[in-house]
């Protein structure tokens, strides 16, 4: 049984969300007698947020199903400085109209996963570029700057691991953390927001905004974040061979989607359920406990229902289809990547780098040489050998048993 009373902090405890609270009772407390809005912050810096980003849209999702209202920050101020936690360098400029770009593409998914409107529960997009934009230098010194110490902003990990490294760090980015707290503040006066989430990396960000809310405006907010999340070999999550899990279509297909999420590891399987689905506690129990090949049925389960929410159930269906018939029938799914090969024809190892398969052709020629290459179920063994297709030919492209895409004539 959770500790807490609140449907709210129930919820995320039982599912895994919770590492830090600032004032757990109190916040509880608040939970049980009023709608609370909480926020996440995003910000802006590609077209889609990727699968690392997901427990904190889920978090969001958690809120509204709760009772609660969320409030989905996005960060087209504070995009323009970037964020320096877990950073060596700075992050390179963005221009204004490729960040709003970036925004309105990010906030369809956000569409899927949370109900947007005007009521006392239904989600908001807000934008900090709105009142961060329109600061003066000075105002922010005088009203802002006083609250917060050099000494203290130097403790933070952010900053104090960036010089521990002798990696410069500009006055720009060291003025990040002052930004976010005054979202929070900004947040609570105008939306009346008395929570912000987000990952256990930004907890020195959050109790700033929590202290300078206290001292500017004598209101009590509160701060949580989730646990550090990787997969259980230890990698980020999110992150493979092949590059970033996107969560928009336009950067990754929905079979890549699906199959990164069938491809889990059966240590991750209950946990990753728990927190990118909404199925019951009792059923996801009871398919963590599969053992063996069945754990597979779990997994097929949890690529469904994370494929659902942020891509459609038609994708989700579309891409079960043609896991099946690939790996089953031994044949070419409708759902699977497509590379055109032009008629001048593509080397193998290109083909494999091309897909994201490999992440360079020196890995394309190793995975070669091991065998773990086919072209329609047949091994090969010359990375150099010349792929061409008369135009609208189709071939299987095949690399270990998980990784399948069709190489086409065009």
């Amino acid at each position: 049984m959770s500790q807490y009373k609140s449907d709210l902090l129930r919820l995320l405890d039982e599912r895994g969300y919770i590492h830090q609270m600032t004032d757990a009772e109190a916040l509880d407390a608040l939970a049980s007698k009023q709608v609370v809005p909480g926020y996440i912050g995003f910000d802006a810096t590609a077209p889609s947020l990727h699968v690392g980003s997901l427990v904190q849209i889920m978090m969001l999702r958690r809120l509204q199903q709760a009772g609660h209202k969320p409030v989905v920050l996005m960060g087209g101020g504070t995009t323009r400085i970037g964020d320096p936690t877990g950073r060596d360098e700075s992050r390179k400029m963005l221009s204004d109209e490729t960040i709003e770009e970036n925004i309105a593409s990010i906030r369809t998914v956000f569409a899927k996963l949370l109900r947007f409107g005007d009521g006392p529960t239904d989600a908001v997009m807000v934008n900090n570029h709105d009142w961060l934009g329109q600061l003066g230098y000075i105002q922010l010194l005088q009203e802002v700057g006083t609250h917060f110490t050099v000494n203290r902003m130097l403790s933070f990990d952010s900053v104090r691991l960036r010089l521990e490294r002798e990696q410069p760090m500009t006055f720009l980015e060291f003025n990040y953390m002052i930004l976010q707290g005054y979202d929070f503040r900004h947040l609570c006066k105008d939306q009346r927001v008395r929570l912000q989430m987000g990952g256990s990396d930004q907890w020195g960000n959050i109790v700033n905004g929590v202290e300078l809310t206290r001292r500017m405006d004598g209101v009590e907010v509160f701060g949580l974040t989730t646990p550090l999340l990787t997969t259980a070999d230890g990698g980020k999550m999110g992150k493979t061979a092949a590059g970033a899990v996107w969560l928009n279509e336009d950067q990754l297909p929905s079979y890549d989607f699906w199959q990164y999420w069938r491809n889990a590891d059966d240590r991750d399987v209950g946990r990753f359920l728990r927190l990118f689905t909404d199925l019951p506690l009792d059923e996801i129990a009871r398919l963590e406990a599969l053992e063996g090949a069945e754990i597979n049925q779990a997994k097929i389960v949890l690529a469904n229902e994370v494929t659902k929410l942020v891509r459609g159930e038609d994708a989700a269906g579309a891409a079960e289809a043609t896991a099946a018939a690939t790996f089953a029938g031994g044949g070419m799914g409708q759902d699977l990547p497509v590379l055109e090969v032009s008629g001048e024809g593509i080397r193998l190892g290109a083909a494999c780098t091309a897909l994201g398969f490999t992440a360079s052709n020196g890995e394309a020629k190793r995975k070669i040489a091991e065998g773990a290459v086919r072209i329609d179920d047949i091994a090969q063994s010359d990375p150099g050998l010349l792929i061409e297709l008369p135009v609208g030919e189709e071939r299987k492209l095949s690399l270990g048993r998980k990784r399948h895409a069709i190489l086409r004539g065009a």
